[in-house]
């Protein structure tokens, strides 16, 4: 009976995970725009999506370890590379937008309290 129950338990838990997580995702792009999407180093993916509406920059990174999502972000560009930057209490993620030589490639920086924890070398896509 307890097999039973484990199994009845995993075939119901199965279907409603994977419909949550496209449900998901189909809510992100239907509200905002993907202006930017890397792989880096380390397994990291980012995208970086833009409100439709309201302009807001949304931070969107999955890896090995799980998922993170940021809002209120701000672009800034700095001698011609665009810098995105969200914060999260104490850390901060900055993600390049190419490098002067090399526009097809990108940084992304952790910082926590003001000092630089982590920096990846990253590749558009």
């Amino acid at each position: 009976m307890k097999t039973l129950l484990k199994r009845s338990a995993l075939l119901l838990a199965l279907p409603i995970s994977v419909l949550v997580n496209f449900s998901l995702r189909a809510s992100a792009d239907s509200t905002a725009g993907i202006i930017l999407s890397t792989k880096c180093q380390g397994g990291n993916n980012i995208n970086i999506w833009q409100n439709y509406n309201s302009g807001e920059l949304l931070y969107r990174a999955t890896n090995p370890n799980g998922h993170l999502s940021l809002g209120k972000g701000t672009k800034q560009a700095t001698e011609g590379v665009r810098v995105y930057k969200f914060r999260n209490r104490n850390y901060q993620y900055w993600v390049w937008d190419g490098t002067l030589d090399s526009p097809q490639s990108g940084t992304l920086e952790v910082y926590k309290n003001n000092r630089i924890l982590m920096r990846q070398t990253c590749r558009k896509n």
